[in-house]
């Protein structure tokens, strides 16, 4: 029978996410522990899915204890899909907010009025004996002209959650994390672990 976790390393140094994902795991009364002193290896995989695991795998194998990564992006429709995986990097800019102006630059030059959006999450928690757990988050939207909001981080402030009427950025952590792509991924690995760890899928870690 499987151990129920009690600690877990965050393989993230993004404080919004910190925050974010430790108040998500909470009911599940883990030690939520962020990562210190360690620089990730390169995210160049080719899906969210495989990128957060290189995240987690890289701290799992370095701190010897399970760790949780996400990667996430914002699909954008009238840009075929992008930035996608390079959403933390698009167009070479260096801030949330200079990415922000050359999404919304790029949109305006695309061909098609549509400015329809969905953000995707991957989270995995990885294990120090190879075990990988892999969940998925999604949540449609519309790009708007400009930003609304200071409550959020990356894309936030320019995206408009589909029935709701406000921007990411507009809502309160408990209020983003029950609609948004990272919140419906966490929500399903409290869910896998409401009862004790799920059944287990192991892997080489190298």
């Amino acid at each position: 029978m499987s151990i129920p976790l009690q600690q877990v390393v965050l393989a993230t140094s993004n404080p919004g996410k910190v925050i974010e994902i430790t108040e998500a795991l909470a009911p599940l009364g883990w030690a939520v522990t962020p990562v210190a002193g360690l620089e990730f290896p390169p995210e160049d995989a080719a899906t969210y899915e495989e990128n957060a695991a290189l995240k987690a795998c890289f701290v799992s194998l370095s701190t010897g204890l399970p760790a949780l990564a996400d990667d996430s992006g914002l699909e954008v429709t009238a840009l075929q899909g992008e930035p996608g995986i390079y959403s933390a990097r698009y167009g070479s800019r260096a801030t949330d907010v200079e990415r922000n102006l050359y999404l919304l630059e790029r949109l305006r030059d695309a061909r098609t009025p549509d400015r329809s959006a969905k953000f995707v999450s991957a989270v995995v928690l990885a294990y120090p004996d190879g075990h990988l757990e892999t969940y998925r988050g999604e949540v449609t939207g519309t790009i708007l002209e400009g930003p609304r909001g200071d409550q959020g981080f990356g894309y936030d402030p320019i995206f408009e959650v589909d029935g709701l009427g406000r921007t990411m950025a507009e809502r309160s952590i408990e209020e983003k994390r029950a609609v948004s792509h990272r919140g419906r991924a966490l929500e399903a690995l409290r869910t896998a672990h409401q009862d004790g760890p799920p059944a287990r899928q192991t892997v080489t870690l190298e």
